[in-house]
């Protein structure tokens, strides 16, 4: 089951407190200097918005850094794409979301018997191929580099066994590796630099 968290902004779009990462992320993206961090319960997030939010910022390796003024531009106009792996059941999920407002586009599993890395492939590959559909030549976000360069190389370098469990998985892999050789696309696929600019809007938030 996921934590509950709730995201202080201290600085963004409209600084406060949030109950999801997509209502948080929706604040700060593309927003110079943005200040913001999660805690676990909303009383100490309700303390910390009255508080300097240097007091808590940089005191844990989790806490998403302020956004630095020499960053690379967010490109608004874009799709986001993201996986979720259970580590215990090794169940995936993956989705896709429209940058600018957070809307989900697309969302498909759980698949039993997976890697977080065949997530993020089948995610870019649904979310160009939606895109040609349209003739929408807008960029993909993906926060893997490994599932990038898999798409680049139009196959999923994947060490995952097939069972039982995974046989759709398989078949959906090929029809991906399948989409990628047939088709060409003009979208650009971007990695998404979380150090920079936080969760990528596609996150599951389930860290």
């Amino acid at each position: 089951m996921a934590k509950i968290k709730f995201y202080v902004v201290w600085k963004g779009i409209k600084p406060g407190i949030y109950n999801t990462w997509q209502e948080c992320s929706a604040q700060i993206n593309g927003f110079t200097g943005a200040l913001y961090k999660s805690f676990p319960s909303i009383e100490e997030a309700e303390r910390a918005l009255n508080h300097n939010p240097y007091q808590h910022i940089g005191k844990s390796e989790k806490i998403n850094p302020a956004i630095p003024k020499t960053q690379k531009k967010i490109i608004r106009n874009s799709f986001c794409v993201d996986a979720a792996w259970n580590t215990k059941t090794k169940d995936m999920e993956y989705r896709g979301v429209l940058t600018q407002t957070g809307e989900e586009i697309f969302r498909r599993g759980p698949f039993l018997d997976s890697t977080n890395n065949i997530g993020e492939f089948l995610a870019i590959v649904h979310a160009l191929a939606l895109l040609q559909k349209s003739k929408n030549k807008m960029p993909v976000y993906s926060d893997s580099h490994t599932a990038i360069v898999w798409v680049k190389n139009k196959r999923a370098n994947t060490k995952l066994e097939r069972t039982n469990n995974n046989s759709e998985l398989f078949d959906l892999i090929s029809r991906a590796e399948a989409w990628l050789r047939d088709f060409s696309f003009e979208n650009p696929i971007i990695k998404w630099e979380t150090q920079s600019w936080g969760e990528i809007p596609a996150d599951f938030g389930r860290k």
